[in-house]
């Protein structure tokens, strides 16, 4: 468009607030922009001396011009924003990572399942973030799944299909991450007290949560449940180690963004930090590219909406470097000249000009891809345990059984960080007579490693048992048989408490609770608990493990496993027996005609 093709149309502009829109020959739109007088910024084109060439050619290519008239400047700026995300015109400031951002979501269901998302739905879930890191969001929901027990299957865990007993607890709810609502053993009262642990915890309202677990240990203090309350203390523990993480200002701080920017040519960079309650909870530094000699406040202010909008912020203050023109009227804007504020400000311009040399640093070494994490646990591993030798070939033991009964073994096998399933093995108990876990880990040790040592095969450099000092002392027990004392290393990984043990140490090992290290091994622990379990439970169904009940006539399968589910093992039953409990006690369970029979077998001198 030429200035006389504009001077015929300009008296019909408003001299009103509003956004303009440039479209070309096409019909589409190139720039979208905002003015306090539409007369006057539209005109402002058309009578300067263009200088610069970008300007030049988006009035050369203005075939259109469209108008909309609003109340107010500020308006104009949300529609402004609002337009150019959508459109994303080629002469208005394009912000280079505007990407989709990941979510934690709590489903809409019965007993909501808590997991990662990037896709945001209409579909009555809550959403909590967006978060700037994937990585960050994992790192979270797993120290979420060792503090708050929640469910992760996918069981339509209805009030009716819970009442018919549909489902069965999977190896979550054994290794203590899950209550079993799927079989009634939770309620929802329960299981939304979770819930609501969980958002206070995301929304970094440390103090509910602490205050919480420290109620639920004193109730299990009071109730005797010493084993429960210990594990409480270390969630506890863990709570107060991830409150130390946060980077605080200042608690009477309150809930603020922090904006930095640098600019070189046409590219700025700008960092973001999110406070809440003092607390500096989301981070992000983008690239932004300007087309059109936009001023450093210009580009500031843009990228101010289009973060707070990413990011949901209802921040009431803004904490910047320099003056801008921000029209919302309730937000306060402030150019700090000391304190905390001051403080922010100068960490946030830190962060982008960190960001700014790791860019360049990997332009210059081509280096924009990393080596994978997983090479480097190894060496993690023996820098955090203080270990001789390079942990590349890593196994680790442990024991299973069926309501105390049935043991078997299984072992499974990590190279350079990862599963080498061609080295898992299982165990069939042979030497062991009744339910030794001691002896039987000490056989399962003794046998693997008598074997490694016959053919010739290399051994791991560390051994993990699954158990505290009494495993780790069977084991050692096994290797000290073996000869083989110093040719590896052991450690015991307390069940639970996840601490380590090594042999002739009277103080055990604790890692940082979201250390790369100990989430390593509780992958190896929730590994070899898989495949035992599994095991196990294909053994059972192939009907390899014959169970004493089922010899008894008029008793089948379902009802045996019925009564050691109730009763954990044969021995209990004869116990109840023998206390003159035996037709109530297992007559409550399957019936008193069926608990006679059970009772005249294990009574008769065969069965003894």
């Amino acid at each position: 468009m030429t200035n006389k093709e504009f001077q015929a149309i300009a008296s019909s502009i408003p001299g009103q607030p509003g956004i303009y829109k440039y479209f070309d020959a096409g019909h589409e739109i190139i720039y979208v922009g905002k003015a306090k007088n539409l007369r006057k910024r539209v005109g402002s084109y058309f009578t300067k001396n263009l200088t610069n060439y970008k300007t030049h050619e988006l009035v050369q290519r203005i075939a259109r011009i469209e108008f909309t008239i609003v109340n107010s400047e500020q308006d104009a700026f949300l529609l402004e924003n609002t337009l150019i995300k959508e459109f994303q015109p080629r002469f208005n400031i394009n912000l280079k990572d505007d990407k989709s951002y990941p979510y934690i979501i709590i489903k809409n269901e019965s007993f909501p399942r808590v997991f990662l998302t990037r896709r945001k739905i209409n579909d009555g879930s809550e959403y909590l973030g967006p978060y700037t890191s994937v990585k960050k969001v994992r790192e979270l929901l797993q120290f979420i799944k060792q503090t708050i027990q929640l469910r992760n299957c996918t069981l339509n865990l209805t009030e009716n299909n819970i009442k018919k007993g549909k489902f069965k607890v999977c190896l979550e709810y054994h290794l203590g991450n899950c209550k079993g609502p799927c079989e009634g053993l939770q309620t929802m009262q329960d299981y939304d007290e979770n819930l609501k642990q969980l958002k206070n915890l995301l929304r970094r309202n440390m103090a509910p949560v602490i205050r919480h677990f420290k109620n639920e240990m004193k109730e299990q203090v009071a109730a005797l449940a010493f084993e429960k309350a210990e594990i409480t203390k270390k969630k506890i523990e863990f709570l107060e180690n991830y409150q130390a993480r946060s980077v605080v200002a200042n608690t009477k701080t309150g809930n603020l963004d922090v904006f930095s920017i640098l600019k070189e040519k046409n590219i700025a960079y700008i960092n973001y930090l999110m406070v809440r309650n003092g607390t500096i909870i989301q981070t992000q530094t983008n690239k932004v590219e300007t087309h059109l000699e936009e001023t450093d406040a210009e580009v500031l202010r843009f990228s101010i909406a289009q973060l707070r909008a990413t990011f949901n912020s209802d921040a009431p203050e803004i904490i910047v470097p320099f003056q801008i023109e921000y029209p919302q009227k309730d937000i306060k804007i402030v150019i700090p000249k000391g304190g905390d504020r001051k403080k922010l400000l100068e960490l946030a311009f830190k962060n982008v000009t960190h960001f700014i040399e790791e860019l360049k640093s990997k332009q210059r070494l081509k280096l924009d891809s990393k080596k994978p994490e997983k090479q480097k646990l190894p060496e993690q591993l023996q820098q955090d345990l203080h270990l001789p030798d390079l942990p590349v070939h890593i196994e680790c033991f442990d024991n299973s059984n069926f309501h105390g009964s049935y043991p078997v073994s299984a072992m499974v096998c990590f190279k350079n960080g990862e599963p080498s399933k061609p080295g898992y093995r299982h165990f069939n108990v042979k030497t062991v007579k009744g339910i030794n876990d001691f002896a039987t880990m000490k056989e399962a040790v003794y046998r693997r490693y008598k074997r490694l040592k016959e053919e010739g095969h290399s051994l791991p450099q560390l051994v993990i048992i699954d158990g505290g000092k009494g495993q780790l002392s069977a084991a050692m027990e096994a290797i000290t048989e073996l000869g083989l004392e110093g040719k590896m290393s052991l450690a015991g990984l307390a069940k639970n408490e996840e601490e380590l043990f090594f042999p002739g140490d009277s103080a055990s090992v604790k890692l940082s609770y979201n250390s790369e290290s100990l989430k390593f091994l509780r992958r190896i622990r929730d590994e070899v608990h898989r495949f035992g379990i599994t095991f196990h439970r294909k053994k059972r169904s192939g009907g390899t493990f014959k169970n004493e009940l089922e010899e008894i006539k008029g008793i089948g399968k379902a009802t045996a496993d019925l009564l050691l589910k109730e009763f954990r093992s044969v021995k209990n039953i004869r116990e109840t027996i023998k206390k003159g409990k035996g037709e109530i006690e297992i007559g409550k369970v399957i019936g008193i005609t069926k608990a006679r029979l059970v009772m005249k077998y294990l009574t008769s001198p065969a069965s003894a």
